[in-house]
C-alpha cells in the first residue's frame, strides 16, 4: 500500500488482502476477492466496532458442521427443557422458567448442531478490536482497516478488505481525509 501526494510516496505498507477463495454454504454463495479499481474513502472511525455480515456465520457453520438459523427479535425459538432463545433489548438470551438471561456477546450462539445468527443491530452482531483501531471506509463492505492478527499482514487472507498495521491505518487516519481517491490494483 502506499500512500502518494502529487509525486511523492507518503507511506509504503505492507498489506493483508482477500484470499480468492469461494464459499459454498446452504445454497449461497460468497466470493472473497478485493474489488479492483478507483474508489474513495467515504468516512473514517477511530475504535471500529464490525458487524459480521451473513457469510461469516456460514463460514463457522460450514467449518464445524453445523446448521444455520436465523434469530428474529419476537420469534423465540424452543429448546430443550422448556427453555427459548430469544431477542430482548438488544440482546439475545435464553428465556428460562420466566427469567431472561443474556448470552455473551462475544461468542457464536450454539445450541445442538445449530449456530444461530444474531438479528443485525443487537449487541451480539457487534465485535468490537477485530477491525484494529481505526477504518477507512470504502463502501459496499470494503474498508482499509487495523488488525489485531499482525501475521496476517502480506498475505491473501482477508474476506476482501485490506488489512494494514495499527501503525500504518492510523498514519492513514490521521493524514488522508474523507473524499480520498483510492486506487486498488
Amino acid at each position: 500500500m502506499w500512500a502518494i501526494a502529487g509525486r511523492d510516496t507518503l507511506l509504503s505498507a505492507p498489506a493483508a488482502v482477500a484470499k480468492g477463495t469461494t464459499l459454498r454454504y446452504a445454497g449461497q454463495q460468497w466470493t472473497f476477492k478485493t474489488p479492483r479499481g478507483g474508489r474513495h474513502v467515504l468516512r473514517k472511525d477511530a475504535n471500529p466496532v464490525w458487524l459480521p455480515p451473513d457469510w461469516m456465520y456460514a463460514e463457522t457453520a460450514a467449518q464445524y458442521g453445523l446448521r444455520l438459523a436465523y434469530l428474529s427479535e419476537g420469534k423465540p425459538v424452543r429448546l430443550s427443557r422448556g427453555r427459548q432463545l430469544t431477542v430482548r433489548d438488544g440482546a439475545v438470551g435464553v428465556l428460562n422458567h420466566g427469567v431472561f438471561a443474556v448470552l455473551p456477546t462475544d461468542e457464536h450462539i450454539v445450541f445442538g448442531e445449530t449456530l444461530y445468527v444474531p438479528p443485525m443491530g443487537t449487541k451480539n452482531r457487534r465485535v468490537a478490536g477485530a477491525l484494529g483501531k481505526f477504518r477507512l471506509d470504502l463502501g459496499d463492505g470494503y474498508m482499509l482497516h487495523g488488525t489485531p492478527y499482525d501475521k496476517s499482514i502480506g498475505r491473501n487472507v482477508t474476506h476482501g478488505c485490506i488489512r494494514l498495521r495499527d501503525a500504518d491505518i492510523e498514519w492513514l487516519y490521521r493524514h488522508v481525509p474523507v473524499g480520498t481517491s483510492v486506487q486498488i490494483y
